[in-house]
């Protein structure tokens, strides 16, 4: 599965989705971004390598419903 992923940084991350990195690791990560779904820990460490293709594809789902924001268990709120 990883060799498919594209593994992106926060500072990586925060360009394509253009949040601050520090919302991202305060904010998204563990409430909308999940360990092992959209991002790992390599080795056990504190370094976080965000898989883009899984918060690419949790993205486009929920763009697909007029204000929809992407739920933490994979379903989106619409507003």
């Amino acid at each position: 599965m990883l060799n498919d992923m594209t593994l992106l940084t926060t500072e990586e991350l925060s360009e394509r989705i253009k949040y601050d990195p520090r919302t991202i690791r305060d904010r998204l990560k563990d409430s909308v971004l999940l360990e092992g779904t959209h991002y790992i820990r390599p080795f056990g460490g504190r370094k976080i390598l965000f898989l883009w293709e899984a918060i690419r594809d949790d993205m486009g789902k929920a763009s697909n419903h007029s204000l929809a924001i992407p739920m933490a268990r994979g379903g989106a709120a619409h507003g």
